[in-house]
């Protein structure tokens, strides 16, 4: 009877009274008044110093070399996150499709993006619509919060006070190998605004922009899956251009030694028309021989050249587009009525938490006493 009234009493001193809690945290229900709306006015002037900004999508399905049971492997394979291309010798090439977010984030890529010309429209009726590269629109046209804006002037002018900076003037032409201090940055933030993600299983490719134009995000999404295109497009038919030039030369080459040769017959042929001498013969013997051999190689170099010429149309690759870039009607971000109800809720849970604190109530609700 004893051991039974022991651990009710055991009980009852471990169990969490609520209506304590509850009955501190309506003692200092003044505090709420105080800090929720201070929080929901810093929460307002926060989030609507946040420029908006806009997201284009541009999908791609990438033409895959090869077929039928092999290719079926390989779709196989890559669900499981696994590449069995070389062994089951499915395509020759090096740059598979989930290799081409790399390609994206390397400096030469973002750097060819620097000359894309922009077009900004009016804000305001009478305005003249303005054109500029894409380097100039996002080191000029970018909006800031105000308190980035006054950090960063603050910052440049305390740093103006003690060391004297040189203005540099910024060359014309891009050089990726030693980029200048700006032109860092701005590849840095083509980071987060040029996005690119392939689905293994499915090898469609995802292309998103991210900018504060809703105009320049759907152009700058159209020429990103453009450049990716020619890129993807110069690499694959690399190979057989360069077989295809070969061709061409030799086959020129050829046909010179043939038109010479034939014409030099017809020379021959003219001055020699009515001499029957076995020397004259053997003459003429000779040079349509030699006429004969030079078409012929000219034939077999023709044929060569149209071989390549198939070639580089075989290695084309082929792309389909699943949904084109368009200028996108509402803001992507930022979700200023969620994140605010996001602030208030924190300070409620912040400032609760503290009540219970100072109480001595959050011990017993941890478990800690």
């Amino acid at each position: 009877m004893n051991e039974e009234n022991k651990y009710i009493e055991e009980q009852e001193e471990s169990s969490i009274d609520f209506m304590k809690m509850f009955n501190d945290l309506l003692k200092h229900k003044k505090l709420y008044y105080k800090v929720l709306p201070i929080t929901f006015v810093l929460s307002c002037i926060y989030l609507l110093s946040l420029p908006n900004y806009y997201t284009c999508t541009v999908k791609l399905s990438p033409e895959m070399s090869g077929g039928g049971r092999s290719n079926s492997l390989l779709n196989l394979a890559s669900s499981f996150g696994m590449n069995i291309g070389g062994g089951l010798g499915v395509s020759t090439e090096a740059l598979y499709p989930w290799l081409y977010p790399e390609l994206m984030n390397s400096v030469d890529f973002k750097v060819d993006l620097f000359p894309v010309k922009v077009t900004i429209e009016p804000e305001e009726e009478g305005d003249p619509v303005r054109q500029m590269s894409y380097y100039d629109y996002l080191m000029n046209e970018q909006k800031s919060p105000w308190w980035a804006e006054a950090i960063g002037g603050g910052l440049k002018f305390v740093f103006g006070l003690f060391f004297h900076q040189d203005s540099v003037p910024e060359p014309k032409d891009v050089n990726a190998f030693r980029l200048t201090r700006k032109q860092a940055d701005v590849v840095k933030a083509l980071d987060r605004l040029v996005v690119c993600d392939v689905d293994k299983k499915t090898m469609v490719i995802t292309i998103n922009v991210t900018d504060q134009n809703a105009l320049i995000c759907a152009t700058m999404a159209d020429t990103v899956k453009s450049h990716l295109q020619e890129f993807i497009t110069k690499y694959r038919t690399s190979k057989a251009k360069k077989d295809l030039d070969y061709y061409s030369k030799i086959e020129e080459e050829h046909k010179k030694l043939y038109e010479d040769v034939r014409q030099e017959y017809s020379e021959y042929m003219d001055a020699n028309h009515d001499v029957i001498l076995n020397t004259v013969r053997q003459k003429q013997t000779d040079l349509e021989n030699e006429m004969q051999l030079q078409y012929n190689a000219y034939s077999q170099t023709a044929t060569q050249r149209l071989a390549a010429e198939a070639k580089v149309q075989e290695e084309t690759p082929a792309f389909t587009t699943l949904q084109s870039a368009t200028v996108p009607v509402r803001k992507t971000g930022p979700h200023r009525a969620k994140s605010a109800l996001v602030f208030l809720f924190l300070a409620f849970m912040g400032t609760s938490a503290w009540i219970l604190y100072k109480e001595g109530d959050l011990k017993q609700l941890l478990g800690l006493s």
